[in-house]
């Protein structure tokens, strides 16, 4: 095995710290809206970390690894295009802002209060069935992980019988997560979510800035710098994927960053356990600055891999992992698997078992989160809104626990099953895209129109849901025509006027990619969610009372006041009232907001806009340059320096980020406990809509 006495130490250490978290929190679950929502008791920086590595996971560390091999530091020059239009997106609070407002338990009890009944089942089918295909290799690409990077035989020996290490890994690690969710629902999860959280970004950084003082600055310029040209992974313009990043690309992606807002559900809990609709949005902008240690180490270790893999003073180093990879006979797990194996052999003792412990938590936050919500949107949107009455507290959370119990054995056996063939992230764009790409229309159009309505909501479901599954289908018709030269499924083929064109063919040269498929799906169903809602209205002649269903006016609710007293910890809410609301409400800011929020906006701000205006410089300079008859060699000593600067400026944040977010996180979590003891709960609270209380 890899790991010595002293990693064993610390990787048991970090689950016995979960655990125990567990036990000693488990009796604050009292109530559906408790293990659905956490009693929606949760402050911005609780719920900033632990929705962070609840997102994360062992699956995307492993899944970004695989893609930062390949991509090196180049493609995240194109990203910083975007920085400013995340930024909008968190500072206004845009869809979750209103969304909280709205106190649903889930997206589809949103839509049943906004549209229909049939519209909730219909919205929580296909999220849950989409969601649970995405979710199935999960267990399999975590425990191969630990396998690998652990060291651990491929069989184990288990009173006398041989079991394999890959199911046995898989059980324990999953079982683990079912018991956190079946224990404490929602607040077990959020509070294991932040030990872990706060410990993965203690790490990250750690082991950046140690694998980098071990390779080496200059061992990894001497590497890069003889990438052949067009596969540059450090300048941007060299890569050979220029062509894709053009202005139909980035205005999809913006669109999308817009559209797309909270359409994904695996961590829908998150969206409504804030105290307030005020603590989720600066919950968003805190979530900015979280990312800096994880994008530290995407960023980084992926090139410091390839380094050793390729830098020639690593030989003898490069043989061995290539030798234990060679074992390996999937090309996709021994893609996934060249990261970890590395990280084993270059790790001491002590960091390895804190990696080892950081993947734990990872895997462990992931699932327990992705179990929860999956289970929750079958019973709430699949299985509740058939009732005519609601069920009892202890049936309600009986019913939500037994579901949590059938979807992982369902990602169980689906792990043991499927054969990977692709890479992750391309698996999780097909799986995610059949609920994602349709349902930003409708989320858009029922929280910020008056006249959108049901007939339109359909319009976009059913038309999002064809075009998705049609798209699924042809690229599998495209691969296996790609593979094996023959059409997919044997379909007949289409035959044209002049001669025989083989449908395949067609496929092959006429989809479009996945980026443009997933523009189509957003113009295709905001369309039809217009006209939908137009003839709809025609029928009708209603609008929607908004007011009502985002608790405004004389609707409005008592528990989501906004209170600016202390809101972040950074200073008092003193001075809030003499806000001058129409300079700041130009910059989302309103009388709500502390003077610690409104410093939190202005640096997020000013950091943000000022690598957007790095972008713009740069990208403006090197295009009006260009290459050199074809080269870019004379730009590779600028994009060493760039990149150089750009990763020391990333750890110097990422310590302050660390002991900042940690910090206000553990004040956070003691609030959160204190106000469950203290709250008062509401059975009448757990998603069940009466017969006609929502709105057509």
């Amino acid at each position: 095995m890899n790991l010595g006495p002293l990693d064993w130490l610390i990787f048991i250490a970090m689950y016995a710290a979960i655990f125990g978290a567990v036990l000693l929190t488990k009796t604050h679950m009292k109530s559906v809206v408790d293990y659905l929502a956490a009693g929606r008791h949760a402050g911005r920086y609780l719920i900033t970390i632990s929705a962070g590595i609840a997102g994360l996971g062992a699956i995307t560390v492993v899944a970004n690894l695989e893609a930062g091999y390949e991509s090196g530091f180049a493609l995240g020059w194109w990203g910083l295009s975007m920085a400013f239009f995340q930024m909008l997106v968190a500072v206004i609070g845009w869809v979750d802002y209103r969304f909280r407002q709205t106190r649903a338990l889930t997206l589809a009890e949103f839509f049943e209060r906004r549209y229909s009944r049939r519209f909730r089942i219909f919205a929580g089918t296909v999220a849950f069935l989409s969601g649970l295909i995405n979710f199935g290799i999960f267990p399999a690409v975590g425990a191969r992980f630990f396998i690998y990077f652990m060291g651990l035989p491929q069989n184990l020996s288990i009173l006398g019988m041989e079991v394999p290490s890959f199911s046995l890994v898989m059980f324990i690690l999953l079982g683990t997560a079912v018991y956190f969710v079946l224990a404490g629902g929602q607040i077990a999860v959020m509070i294991t979510d932040f030990i872990q959280g706060a410990f993965a970004n203690l790490v990250f950084v750690i082991l950046g800035v140690y694998l980098l003082m071990v390779i080496g600055w200059p061992q990894v310029v001497d590497v890069l710098i003889e990438v052949p040209p067009g596969h540059s992974k450090i300048n941007p313009f060299d890569t050979g994927y220029v062509a894709d990043f053009n202005f139909v690309y980035f205005l999809i992606g913006l669109i999308g960053m817009f559209y797309g807002a909270m359409s994904w559900q695996g961590t829908q809990a998150y969206r409504v356990s804030a105290k307030s609709a005020h603590e989720a949005k600066m919950g968003l902008v805190l979530g900015l600055w979280r990312g800096r240690p994880m994008d530290l180490f995407m960023g980084l270790i992926p090139i410091l891999v390839f380094t050793v893999m390729h830098h020639p003073e690593w030989l003898d180093f490069r043989l061995g992992v290539e030798q234990s990879l060679s074992a390996i006979e999937n090309e996709a797990v021994r893609n996934q698997m060249r990261a970890p194996i590395v990280l084993a052999r270059l790790l001491p003792a002590g960091l390895m078992g804190a990696f080892a412990a950081l993947m734990l938590g990872a895997f462990v936050s992931t699932h327990n989160t992705y179990l929860h919500s999956w289970s929750s949107i079958f019973v709430q949107d699949v299985v509740l809104p058939f009732r005519k009455t609601p069920l009892s507290p202890a049936a309600h959370i009986r019913f939500l626990r037994l579901a949590v119990v059938g979807v992982a054995v369902f990602i169980f056996l689906f792990s043991l099953l499927y054969k990977q063939s692709q890479a992750i992230l391309l698996f999780f764009a097909l799986t995610g895209a059949i609920f994602a790409g349709w349902s930003g229309s409708v989320i858009i159009g029922g929280l910020y129109t008056r006249w959108g309505n049901t007939t339109g909501a359909w319009f976009a479901g059913v038309s999002g849901v064809t075009l998705t599954l049609g798209g699924f289908i042809l690229e599998q018709a495209r691969r296996s025509f790609e593979e094996t030269g023959r059409a997919f499924w044997g379909l007949a083929d289409f035959a044209g006027p002049d001669q025989p064109i083989r449908w395949a063919e067609w496929v092959v040269a006429n989809l479009p990619n996945g980026q443009v498929l997933w523009g189509y799906a957003m113009w295709v169903c905001s369309i039809a969610y217009i006209v939908g809602s137009f003839l709809g209205w025609i029928r009708h002649r209603e609008s929607f009372d908004l007011d009502r269903l985002l608790h405004r006016g004389r609707y409005a609710d008592p528990e989501d006041v906004e209170d600016a007293e202390g809101a972040d910890g950074l200073g008092s809410g003193a001075g809030a009232e003499e806000l001058p609301s129409r300079g700041w409400r130009v910059l989302a800011m309103g009388k709500e907001f502390s003077r610690g929020d409104r410093i939190l906006y202005i640096l997020t701000y000013a950091w943000n806009i000022g690598w957007v205006i790095v972008f713009a410089i740069g990208t403006t300079y090197f295009l009006s340059k260009g290459s050199d008859e074809g080269s870019w060699a004379w730009a590779n000593g600028f994009w060493i320096q760039y990149w150089h600067v750009r990763v020391w400026i990333d750890v110097v944040l990422s310590v302050v980020v660390v002991v900042w977010l940690t910090t206000g996180g553990i004040r956070d979590v003691r609030v959160f406990l204190s106000r469950l003891r203290h709250a008062v709960r509401d059975d009448k609270d757990d998603g069940f809509i009466e017969e006609g209380e929502s709105l057509p």
